[in-house]
Formats: C-alpha cells, sequence, structure tokens
C-alpha cells in the first residue's frame, strides 16, 4: 500500500476518538504505567496501578518504597519482579537528578532504569504532547502488513513511519495504529474481511506473509 494519505484517512474515520488505554493522570504516572506495561495487556495494567498509585502517588513516595512491597503489589502482571526494581530505582533517580520530575526529552527517559525508545516515546506523547511514534507489537505489525514500514526492526519501522507521516499526526496515528491492531488486524486470524483497509492491504490479498 503506497497511499499514506488515504491510509491515515480511513484509520482516522475508523478510529476519531482513538486514546490511550492505560490510565494514568500526570507525567509520573505515565511513567510508571507505560514502564509495568511490557508483556501485559492494559487492563491488568490499570487494576494494579489503582492500586500502586493510591500507595504512591508521586515519584518521591515510590523513590521511598520497598521493592519487595511494590513487587506484592504488581505480581499480577508478568516481569513484576523487574518492573517493581526498575520502577523504584526510575524514581530514585527522578529525586537525585531531576527534581522528582519526569524528563523531557527521549534521551534522559532512556537513561531511566526500564526505560526503552517504546516507554519514553508514550511519555512524550501522552504525558507532554510532544510528537513520538511509540512502536509497540501493535504497531510494529500493524504497519507492515498495511504497508506504512518495511522492516522487522521495531527501531527502523519507527523511522520509517516518522518519514511518511507528518510529525502532528505522529501521536493520534500510533494510537490509531493500535486500535486496529487489538481489534481487527490482531496477530492471530485478523479479521480482514472486515477491515476498511483490506481492498489495498497486501497482505489482506495475500500479497505478503508476516
Amino acid at each position: 500500500m503506497e497511499n499514506t494519505a488515504w491510509v491515515l484517512d480511513k484509520l482516522a474515520e475508523m478510529y476519531p476518538e482513538a486514546k490511550p488505554e492505560l490510565n494514568f493522570t500526570n507525567p509520573y504516572e505515565t511513567l510508571i504505567a507505560a514502564l509495568l506495561s511490557a508483556q501485559a495487556t492494559d487492563r491488568q495494567v490499570n487494576v494494579v496501578t489503582e492500586k500502586l498509585f493510591a500507595a504512591y502517588p508521586n515519584a518521591r513516595a515510590l523513590a521511598a518504597a520497598d521493592v519487595a512491597d511494590v513487587e506484592e503489589m504488581i505480581r499480577s502482571i508478568g516481569l513484576y519482579h523487574n518492573k517493581a526494581r526498575n520502577a523504584v530505582a526510575a524514581c530514585q533517580i527522578l529525586m537525585t537528578k531531576h527534581n522528582g520530575e519526569v524528563p523531557q526529552t527521549i534521551d534522559e527517559l532512556t537513561r531511566l532504569p526500564g526505560v526503552g525508545r517504546k516507554v519514553a516515546n508514550v511519555v512524550l506523547a501522552n504525558a507532554y504532547g510532544v510528537p513520538a511514534f511509540a512502536v509497540d507489537t501493535h504497531v510494529h505489525r500493524v504497519s507492515g502488513r498495511i504497508g506504512l514500514a518495511s522492516s522487522k526492526n521495531p527501531l527502523q519501522t519507527e523511522r520509517q513511519l516518522c518519514e511518511k507521516i507528518p510529525p502532528e499526526l505522529w501521536n493520534e496515528t500510533h494510537l490509531r495504529l493500535i486500535y486496529l491492531g487489538r481489534r481487527v488486524c490482531r496477530a492471530i486470524k485478523p479479521s480482514c474481511a472486515a477491515c476498511p483497509l483490506a481492498a489495498e492491504c497486501a497482505y489482506a490479498n495475500n500479497k505478503q506473509s508476516l
């Protein structure tokens, strides 16, 4: 599929009000929720962060937490040992190096424990409104299938998407691709017959296999 503008228009028609499905209200909560989301569903993360943020409402509180207590609170999600350790360590760095505030650059964010480009881009886009393209498994899969990207590497996929799509559309397009990946273009048994993009989609027309 070569017509990027057509794809973006279709996505906008399908999901005009796409929004994050993680629950957060400020940059600290955005950072921690995104950090916890690896290999876990947003629904699972929302369950644990409701309790976590009540107990530790800011970076100062979580920085002083006992890692074992945080582990117990988030143990229902995957990789909870590492996530608890990283969350506490990240907040300690926020307190010592950033006056308790979440940084607003990708370089500073990715220096925090457990924070890679995807998490950093989620924070920039959702906490600060900075144009950023977070490439998770859904965005990577869907963008490849519908022809917006052609890389097996998430970083290269991010670069390809950013080259094709105007910066002012990055944040909303990222969310719309996630919606498409979760609701229609699933990893197993995608609903191509129900997808408005299918007519121009190489994957739907069996021209490629991902």
